[in-house]
């Protein structure tokens, strides 16, 4: 048998959970479900599904912004670092 060690991790109360709730479902304990993900990750040399992020109104506002301005003919555009603090201090 492997020789093995103790991982210890913080993760919030309501995950843990409904991780170990959902993990008990499929006839798996959170040492296996950790273990079985843990071991794809490495068979496969990264997170092994994809991961996918909502954006929050903040960064939507500020996409729909920098396509607006990459579309404008008259926006202002820098090629020189100073010229742009300069101006963003003004």
């Amino acid at each position: 048998m492997n020789e093995t060690t103790n991982v210890s991790i913080r993760i919030d109360v309501q995950l843990k959970k409904q991780a170990e709730e959902l993990f008990s479902d499929l006839g798996l304990n959170m040492t296996t479900a950790m273990t079985v993900f843990l071991r794809q990750a490495v068979r496969s040399q990264g997170i092994p599904f994809e991961i996918s992020r909502v954006p929050n109104a903040e960064t939507i506002a500020a996409m729909r912004e920098a396509e607006t301005i990459a579309r404008d003919p008259n926006a202002r555009g820098y090629t020189d670092l100073d010229a742009l603090f300069k101006d963003l201090k003004a």
